[in-house]
């Protein structure tokens, strides 16, 4: 869908207001809020205006250092193009687009698609499942250009790209940022392809960020990585910073790494590194060679909640935890309410841990997926639990994948070694029904005192 008149003129605007800030962000960033409270007619962002508000009146805010890190640390253009994309087109246009459409077709619309470009990976991680799917699957450059326009003319412009190891395409990738130079593009890597030339090449189409998988520190990251891994990954990220481009970090949280990833040393090392972002991730079970030994006790979990919520208060860090943030989404973001996930054999699945499906690229478009009976039964269900620190239909809610699935007839996308789904749940029972006794009381001690509906009974079988 191309944009209106009205879209492009604000397009203008904001690029504008962008070259207006950069001469001078502490004086002129406050003045950009007053256009954008012009500008948001509909009152969409003014929570978040507001926010900003109150950060830029207090120059000691971490997030006053945080803003000013960005204008300080990042490529000009770079940072233009990022906020152009993300903040206009995947936000403040496509978002309204996405809603105005949810309504009107009655079916989720995502905000972000996760896709594979691969399944090959140039290392093997303990508990992870890409080799599961084949190893050597992937999706052509001309497939992932279409999901890419089709997907736009929905209103969706942020993608993300996963695996194996998405690098292993890079050239397709950078190929792909120069043909939607209005989308913004992320992958979750490992970071040891990244180079000097691939810098370069980021540095140049201006719209890839890559975040890159560390487990913690060099013991905790070798140890599900591959010895030296830990030291590749460090000189990839000094690269990033010496170019100034933006990178996050994406961490999965385990029984053996919880105390080190939740700990203030690592936050600072984190910052340190350059990072501007992290995304938090928890061990999930997922395939017959998955080690359920990996999973967090509920007493972890409840500790990274308290903890990425202290260091919010106090660290020039953005973070997000996929499953512990469920309360600022109202629930489960998966089934394309806010993302889906493509793999790399081009199966359309509702979460990247969610490895079931009943749609395909080569057979449906991704609007006939989000009208699907699996996509259909996640948006009926949405949100399942009333507690929203117990967001996912497999972690915390077993039964409810397992309903889902039974009812669409979804199948299996293990290519070598297919799960059923209530095996998979069983893996989760024990530990959604701990996460349920402690979650209830963070719940009802922070936003319900009144309402008992979110520690009724146990997980659904």
């Amino acid at each position: 869908m191309k944009k209106t008149m009205k879209e492009n003129i604000e397009t203008f605007a904001v690029n504008q207001a962008l070259g207006y800030i950069s001469g001078n962000p502490e004086k002129n960033l406050p003045k950009l809020l007053e256009w954008a409270d012009k500008f948001d007619k509909e009152g969409n962002w003014e929570a978040i205006r507001n926010v900003f508000r109150t950060i830029l009146d207090d120059q000691d805010n971490n997030w006053y250092q945080y803003i000013m890190g960005l204008y300080n640390d990042i490529d000009l253009e770079v940072l233009k193009t990022t906020f152009n994309n993300f903040l206009l087109n995947a936000s403040m246009i496509g978002y309204p687009r996405q809603r105005a459409l949810e309504e009107k077709l009655d079916c989720n619309v995502p905000w972000a698609i996760l896709m594979d470009p691969t399944s090959a990976c140039n290392l093997k991680c303990t508990g992870c499942w890409a080799a599961e799917y084949g190893n050597r699957l992937n999706m052509s450059y001309e497939t992932l250009d279409d999901i890419i326009n089709q997907a736009n003319d929905l209103g969706t412009y942020f993608f993300l790209y996963s695996g194996g190891e998405p690098l292993v395409r890079k050239k397709d990738l950078i190929r792909l940022c120069e043909a939607h130079p209005d989308s913004q593009f992320t992958a979750f890597t490992n970071g040891t392809l990244i180079d000097e030339e691939f810098v370069d090449e980021m540095l140049r189409v201006k719209n890839f960020i890559p975040a890159i998988s560390v487990e913690g520190f060099e013991e905790a990251t070798d140890f599900r990585r591959g010895i030296g891994t830990f030291a590749k990954v460090e000189r990839a990220m000094a690269i990033l910073k010496k170019k100034k481009l933006p990178f996050g970090i994406s961490c999965c949280y385990t029984s053996k790494n919880t105390e080190v990833i939740g700990s203030e040393e690592y936050f600072d090392q984190m910052v340190s590194w350059g990072a501007k972002f992290c995304w938090f991730f928890t061990y999930i079970p997922v395939g017959k060679e998955a080690v359920p030994e990996l999973m967090v006790s509920a007493g972890q979990r409840a500790f990274m909640y308290e903890q990425i919520r202290r260091f919010r208060e106090t660290k020039p860090l953005f973070t997000l935890d996929f499953w512990n943030d469920g309360e600022y989404s109202e629930g489960c973001l998966a089934g394309g309410r806010r993302y889906l996930h493509i793999n790399a054999n081009g199966d359309m699945e509702p979460c990247a841990f969610i490895h079931y499906s009943d749609s395909n690229v080569a057979d449906k478009t991704l609007l006939e997926t989000l009208k699907s009976p699996l996509f259909m039964e996640y948006r009926k269900g949405q949100p399942f639990n009333h507690n929203h620190l117990r967001p996912c239909p497999l972690l915390d809610n077993p039964g409810a994948l397992s309903h889902a699935v039974d009812v669409s007839g979804a199948h299996s996308t293990d290519l070598q070694n297919p799960e059923d789904v209530h095996d998979l749940s069983a893996k989760c029972h024990d530990a959604a029904n701990n996460w349920a006794t402690v979650s209830g009381k963070i719940w009802e001690n922070a936003h319900c005192t009144k309402c008992k509906n979110c520690n009724e009974g146990t997980v659904n079988q």
